[in-house]
């Protein structure tokens, strides 16, 4: 199943919207912040190196990271993490996709690799998430 533009827009929220510190010494300019936070919303269902997202910015990445956790509070591979798990969250609402499908949606390798990050992050396994949030619906 492949994510369309209809279950992005339908998935997405204020809360995949992290907000950056802006003029940091050492971080990203607001101009910079700005794109690569768009590139990364825009873009976190894929595979993505951190050199394309050093090259938005148009930093080398070693510097790319440094200047994004001092820019966002956390490295860049944890943020496209957050937002996999956001956008996951949201599509666990809609019991007619699998959680294999959701897993593959959000970017994630593997029902097994979205199961091990989300139990890892949010101390739930998607299925739990799923079961919890049905039952508060009700």
């Amino acid at each position: 199943m492949r994510r369309d533009d209809d279950t992005l827009e339908w998935a997405s929220g204020a809360d995949m919207m992290r907000q950056p510190t802006l003029n940091v010494k050492g971080g990203l300019s607001v101009r910079g912040a700005r794109r690569v936070q768009e590139f990364l919303n825009e873009n976190f269902s894929r595979k993505l190196a951190l050199a394309e997202m050093a090259a938005v910015c148009g930093f080398s990445p070693y510097h790319f990271v440094r200047a994004f956790a001092k820019t966002f509070g956390v490295p860049p591979h944890q943020y496209v993490l957050d937002l996999r798990l956001d956008f996951a969250e949201r599509l666990l609402l809609d019991k007619r996709l699998t959680i294999a499908d959701i897993a593959h949606l959000s970017g994630f390798s593997s029902q097994s690799h979205f199961t091990t990050v989300m139990k890892k992050y949010r101390q739930v396994t998607p299925l739990q998430a799923r079961i919890g949030k049905i039952k508060r619906e009700a």
